[in-house]
């Protein structure tokens, strides 16, 4: 791992000196003024910045409690003349690693910077040994163990320590927002927000407010300032869901967001800048929709930096058996059971083609554990939903008990109200507590 050196010094010396002695080890930058030195932290993070208390256009404690609030913040060493030491030290309490006073010698400034250098390495260290201790995978809700889910694991530790846009493509049910959460946790600042906008739920007419927020007046009923999910994504992660279903005047403004990171509020005048990574999801194919000219093909290739494709749940059967577990532990634990599924039913699960995907796989366990009578779940008695079944048409079969018909047009109504059980208990005029 290179680090990122940063030096700001309005002293030309100075950041010669830097250069010398430095740029065989470090990727080493110079900043004149606090303009170039934000110019900087906003693009590339450094690691370690050496920094003047005193610039011509800027306060160097301004400027560290700025890189202090960065998602990954650098180490910094305050430089600074022997007049001037109290701030310095003042610093140190407002999160400076240590503090050189000029003139110094070349000795003392190598043993503080590989001091820095050090530090910097240690909490790499830690965040990939806390990774691996947290099984953030797991923590996350995404099990797997396929090739496919193995590259997407590779992928989220890649991309971890960036903020590089990612676009997430997969059918319905496969996960998408779960990877996305896992990038998020991977790499953002502790209490860095996550923030998730569904795109196809909210109105055109209204998304754009969403995202970028509005000023007073900006339009009827606009009776005060709303901030936009992008400004409150600032620092960590805003999540676009479906990303395929905004509108095409709404991608123009979007992509500017992308390019520039920054937007103006609806009826605003100022520039509001924001800094977090974007991850887009859809289950369509996006370049197929740039094709149809349905999508803006600039801002596809802006979103699909890194690419994903989360795999259905057919190309990855043998997962299936984690999965049930997984969710058997869960589910058991929030109805106090002990179910388990036999082993020919976990074979026969595992065969079978999930077109709703992890969801419906999730959706079927619930059921079996919270519908069973005893610890047991075999071939006898679970519970798959039906292919192209249609709710009109429910299988009562001769010989079917009457429990058994009144238990199949339960669960076929709360599937077609997509488990509502309050109107699954209006359809069925029944009261809930009788439903449950």
């Amino acid at each position: 791992m290179i680090h990122r050196l940063l030096a700001v010094d309005d002293d030309a010396l100075v950041r010669e000196l830097v250069e010398a002695t430095f740029s065989d080890r470090f990727d080493v930058r110079t900043a004149a003024n606090g303009t170039e030195a934000r110019h900087f932290m906003e693009s590339h993070t450094p690691h370690i910045v050496l920094l003047d208390i005193h610039l011509p256009d800027a306060d160097g404690r301004e400027l560290l409690a700025e890189a202090r609030a960065l998602p990954k913040p650098p180490v910094v060493v305050m430089m600074t003349a022997d007049s001037s030491i109290e701030g310095a030290v003042e610093a140190m309490h407002d999160g400076a690693f240590h503090y050189l006073t000029k003139p110094f010698d070349i000795d003392t400034l190598d043993s503080l910077v590989s001091r820095a250098a050090e530090m910097v390495s240690l909490r790499h260290e830690n965040r990939r040994l806390q990774r691996e201790v947290d099984s953030r995978w797991a923590a996350d809700g995404i099990i797997g163990r396929a090739p496919a889910m193995q590259g997407i694991f590779d992928t989220i530790e890649m991309v971890a320590d960036t903020t590089t846009t990612v676009l997430i493509q997969g059918e319905t049910g496969t996960g998408k927002e779960l990877i996305a959460r896992a990038i998020h946790h991977a790499g953002a600042a502790e209490n860095a927000p996550f923030i998730k906008v569904n795109c196809a739920a909210i109105p055109s007419n209204l998304l754009e407010s969403e995202l970028f927020g509005h000023e007073k007046g900006a339009f009827t009923g606009a009776d005060r300032r709303v901030i936009g999910k992008f400004e409150m994504a600032n620092g960590g992660t805003i999540l676009l869901d479906e990303i395929s279903e905004i509108e095409p005047a709404l991608q123009a403004k979007l992509l500017r967001v992308l390019q520039e990171r920054d937007f103006y509020r609806l009826g605003g005048s100022d520039i509001v800048k924001t800094r977090c990574r974007v991850i887009a999801t859809t289950n369509r194919n996006l370049k197929r929709e740039v094709e149809q000219n349905r999508f803006r093909e600039d801002l596809f290739y802006r979103l699909n930096v890194v690419p994903l494709r989360v795999p259905p749940l057919r190309e990855r059967s043998t997962d299936i058996p984690l999965l049930i577990d997984h969710f058997l532990q869960r589910y058991n634990e929030m109805t106090g059971k002990d179910v388990e599924f036999t082993e020919d039913v976990v074979g026969y699960l595992a065969e079978l083609d999930w077109r709703g995907n992890i969801r419906e796989l999730e959706n079927c366990v619930e059921r079996a554990v919270v519908m069973s009578r005893n610890n047991i779940i075999s071939l006898s008695n679970i519970l798959i939903p039906e292919e192209d079944s249609d709710t009109d048409d429910l299988p009562f079969q001769v010989g079917m008990t009457v429990r058994e018909a009144e238990r199949t047009l339960i669960l076929r109504t709360l599937e077609h109200t997509e488990w509502n059980r309050t109107r699954a208990a209006e359809i069925l005029e029944i009261s809930v507590r009788t439903l449950r």
